[in-house]
């Protein structure tokens, strides 16, 4: 599969490719962020957010692990760099199937834990504000997303 790749010159343009994506999300939608500290997880997340219609402010779960948001679609935003050896008693799974959208930070770290199909983005420092964006299709699901995010940017 082919990944896609974008390049973003400051966090409002990382936030507005989010947001765009967020409005194409579906009913058990998995993400997957990868990134450096610093690199925008938190920052992508709150777009992707936005165009789920969500209100609340979205900060990183951090320490919560799991924060959910209630808009368009119910948002699981996880972040589980902290819990490497806990996965079991998360019961994560039921979060992927629950009809929402699934934002995983530091996804790498519980990789048999997660569905096969995902999109994973990951977020690259290319300066001070500028990020590189890479999208990871996984299944026919997420390419057609990809897909379709492409020819929206490409509109716009």
């Amino acid at each position: 599969m082919a990944n896609f790749e974008i390049k973003s010159n400051q966090p409002k343009d990382t936030y507005l490719i989010a947001k765009r994506l967020g409005k194409l999300l579906g009913p058990n939608d998995v993400i997957l962020l990868e990134g450096d500290l610093g690199a925008g997880k938190t920052a992508f997340t709150k777009g992707l957010a936005s165009g789920l219609d969500i209100k609340r402010t979205v900060n990183s779960p951090t320490f919560t692990i799991i924060k959910e948001y209630q808009g368009r679609l119910p948002l699981y935003h996880m972040d589980v760099y902290r819990v490497e050896d806990s996965l079991e008693d998360l019961g994560l799974e039921e979060y992927f199937y629950n009809q929402g959208v699934s934002v995983i930070e530091w996804a790498h770290l519980i990789t048999e834990q997660l569905p096969s199909e995902n999109l994973t983005i990951y977020l690259y420092h290319e300066g001070q504000t500028a990020r590189k964006i890479v999208f990871q299709p996984n299944g026919k699901r997420y390419e057609a997303l990809c897909e379709e995010l492409w020819n929206e940017n490409l509109s716009h």
